[in-house]
C-alpha cells in the first residue's frame, strides 16, 4: 500500500526541520518487553487499539542550518530489507538530494539508525562527514565486545563496521565527545544506557528547542505511560530506564518539542506529565505553514 510521500517540514526559529520516513516494520513488542507485568503490554497497546506486534516506525530527521545539511540518523538502508530503505525517496521527494549533506549525525550505532550509510556497498552521502559518538564508535567496532550484548544484538557488530568502512577509508568518519557543541544551534547530550554511547541532539534557535532523542522510546502506547518497562535491544536495562525518566521529566517540565525516531510519523510532538510518574505523547498539529 502506497502513502504520500513520506516527509513533514517545520521550523524551530529559522531552522527548517524536516521529518524523513525511512520505512515501518512489524514491532514485537510483547517479546521484546522488559520488566512488564503478565499481559501488560497487550493491555497497553489495546488502550490505543493496537496489537503486537504493531508497525514500528524508521524515521530520520533533515535540519537546515542556515544552508548547511544535516541529517540527524539515516535509517536501516539496505539491513532491514523491504521493511526499510525509503529514506533517500523521501529525501528526494522533499526537494533535496543525498549529495547536498554535508553532515550526519547518528544518535547510536543500530543498524536502523546507521544502516542507511550504504547502498549497495556505495556510500549513500559521498560529500558528507559522519559524526558518531567516541563510545558507541569503540563499542561498535571492537568485536571483543560481543560478550556485552546477547545474541539479538551480536550480529550489529559485522553490520556497523560494513556500513561504516567507506567512510572511515575516506577520512569521513568523525567521532564526538560526550555533551559536545557540533554546529551552531546543536549540541550532543550524552544518554548512556540504550547503546554505550547512545546520545541525544539538541536543536535550539529563536527560544525554541528541538531534542532528537533517537531510542528513547521504541513503544510510544507502552513507554509513555510505563517509562520503566525497557526492551531487549538496551545495551544496560537500569540505564537506559534512568536516561529515559530523566529526559521525559526535562522535556515535558521545558515544552521541547521531541523528534523520535520510532514514534508513529512524522515522530514530532511534545511530551506532558500525567499523574503517578505517567507521561503523554501529544503529537505536532499537522501544518501546511512551514
Amino acid at each position: 500500500m502506497r502513502q504520500a510521500p513520506g516527509f513533514f517540514r517545520m521550523h524551530l526559529g529559522h531552522f527548517e526541520v524536516t521529518a524523513l520516513l525511512d520505512g515501518t516494520h512489524p514491532f514485537p513488542a510483547a517479546k521484546l518487553a522488559v520488566g512488564a507485568r503478565p499481559g501488560e503490554i497487550d493491555g497497553l497497546l489495546a488502550d490505543e487499539f493496537l496489537s503486537s506486534p504493531f508497525e514500528g516506525m524508521i524515521n530520520a530527521f533533515l535540519i537546515n542550518l542556515d544552508g548547511r545539511l544535516v541529517l540527524i540518523d539515516t535509517g536501516a538502508g539496505d539491513l532491514y530489507g523491504k521493511e526499510g530503505g525509503g529514506l533517500v525517496s523521501a529525501l528526494i521527494a522533499s526537494g533535496y538530494s543525498p549529495a547536498q549533506i554535508e553532515d550526519v549525525y547518528i544518535t547510536h550505532l543500530h543498524e536502523d539508525h546507521a544502516g542507511g550509510l550504504l547502498k549497495d556497498g556505495k556510500m549513500v552521502f559521498p560529500k558528507a562527514n559522519i559524526h558518531v559518538s567516541a563510545a558507541d564508535f569503540d563499542f561498535w567496532t571492537n568485536n571483543a565486545n560481543k560478550d556485552q550484548v546477547g545474541q539479538l544484538l551480536q550480529p550489529f557488530f559485522p553490520a556497523i563496521q560494513k556500513v561504516l568502512k567507506p567512510y572511515i577509508d575516506a577520512g569521513r568518519l568523525q567521532p564526538f565527545s560526550a555533551n559536545a557543541a557540533l554546529a551552531p544551534g546543536l549540541t550532543a547530550r550524552a544518554a548512556t544506557g540504550h547503546t554505550p554511547g547512545h546520545s541525544f541532539f539538541l536543536l535550539q534557535d529563536g527560544g525554541q528547542s528541538m531534542l532528537f532523542w533517537g531510542d528513547t522510546v521504541h513503544m510510544a502506547a507502552v513507554q509513555f505511560p510505563r517509562p520503566d518497562i525497557a526492551i531487549e535491544y538496551d545495551w544496560k536495562v537500569p540505564e537506559a530506564v534512568s536516561a529515559r525518566k530523566e529526559i521525559l521529566e526535562e522535556a515535558a517540565a521545558k515544552g521541547w518539542w521531541i523528534a523520535g525516531a520510532h514514534i508513529s510519523f512524522p515522530g514530532i510532538g511534545h511530551v506532558s506529565k500525567l499523574p503517578h510518574g505517567a507521561y503523554q505523547w501529544v503529537p505536532a498539529n499537522y501544518t501546511l505553514n512551514r
